[in-house]
């Protein structure tokens, strides 16, 4: 409703309005304006002969702009002065009406030049905000052309990079050409769904979901099912959303790989909770981990990567056996980032 009467502000004076129609309908007001004076003449002290015709001015230049106005605090002159400002017998301008037409005429004037400055404030006002939506609009058609842009040169380069492996015959050099290509790939989906020209906080449920999906896909590992429980407060940051994306999608890769690599089916359950922060865990019922491990001598490039993202989001990537089985990886990022 505010909205509604901002706008029907902005528009006054009434435009599309034919001046014909406008100047017609100052008459009627003054006429209104008339009728009213004579009925409350009864009920009404001496002294107040322009009672209803200030009203009957304003609302013209509201309604109708200036020059109606005009017209219409000359007609209520006339009528006040003729009716209701003696003497009445021979309508002469005696000193003292001429005071009170005076009067009259200033404040009316003055009414209808802060309205006219008024409703002028107002169309640059309603042009300035149509500028401001103009050129919002034309920033989010840039940015997601740039965010459309960059995800399509991500997914060139992890193309480019898949196509490069095929001549190369070392093992060790085709899978870190499979790992950066995949990573590269998922960064660029993760860039297309992070697309938020505003700066609103992501929709946590359906973006962890549709990371699981893509690693699993991005593994041909159809058998694994993924589990996922976001507490409903749980919310994940813009700048902070990549970092914890690819934390996310290593642990859920390093399980594939290790943790049901000699073995059909299994479950990984992610759970996010909303603890100061942020804190992940994603449990799987794999093998476990090897006896005597430490993260920090870990010779796994995917595990490195989650610990230096952790850090770079000012919290701690950790991993240790599940309570009844498989692996435990916790991830815990402070509210600050």
């Amino acid at each position: 409703m505010r909205r509604m009467n901002e706008r029907f502000v902005e528009r006054l004076p009434l435009a599309g309005v034919h001046p014909a129609i406008a100047y017609g309908a100052t008459v009627g007001l003054c006429v209104i304006a008339l009728a009213l004076r004579l009925l409350a003449d009864g009920a009404l002290p001496t002294g107040y002969p322009y009672v209803s015709f200030f009203p009957a001015v304003v609302v013209a230049a509201f309604l109708f702009g200036r020059g109606p106005a005009i017209l219409a605090g000359f007609i209520c002159w006339g009528m006040a002065w003729y009716f209701f400002i003696g003497p009445q017998s021979d309508h002469s301008l005696t000193p003292a009406v001429l005071v009170a037409l005076f009067f009259y005429l200033t404040v009316v004037s003055i009414n209808i030049a802060l309205t006219h400055w008024m409703q002028v404030a107002n169309h640059k006002l309603a042009a300035e905000r149509a500028r401001g939506a103009a050129l919002a609009e034309h920033r989010e058609m840039l940015f997601r052309e740039l965010q459309h842009r960059v995800s399509n040169n991500l997914q060139v380069a992890a193309a480019l990079i898949a196509l490069q492996r095929r001549n190369i015959d070392h093992d060790g050099a085709r899978k870190a050409l499979d790992e950066a290509s995949h990573r590269l790939a998922l960064i660029g989906k993760i860039s297309r769904a992070l697309y938020d020209p505003s700066g609103q906080r992501l929709s946590v449920q359906s973006f962890v979901e549709t990371l699981a999906k893509d690693v699993l896909d991005a593994n041909g590992r159809t058998d694994v099912r993924v589990d996922i429980v976001i507490d409903d407060g749980a919310q994940i940051e813009p700048d902070a959303a990549i970092p914890f994306a690819l934390i996310m999608a290593e642990t859920i890769a390093n399980a594939l790989e290790h943790g049901f690599a000699d073995r059909a089916g299994g479950l990984i359950r992610v759970v996010l909770k909303s603890e100061g922060g942020l804190h992940l865990e994603i449990v799987d019922d794999g093998c476990g981990l090897p006896d005597g491990f430490e993260l920090q001598q870990s010779g796994s490039l995917g595990l490195r990567i989650a610990s230096t993202l952790a850090k770079q989001l000012g919290g701690t990537f950790n991993l240790m056996p599940g309570d009844g089985g498989g692996v435990r990886a916790s991830l815990r990022v402070p509210a600050l980032a």
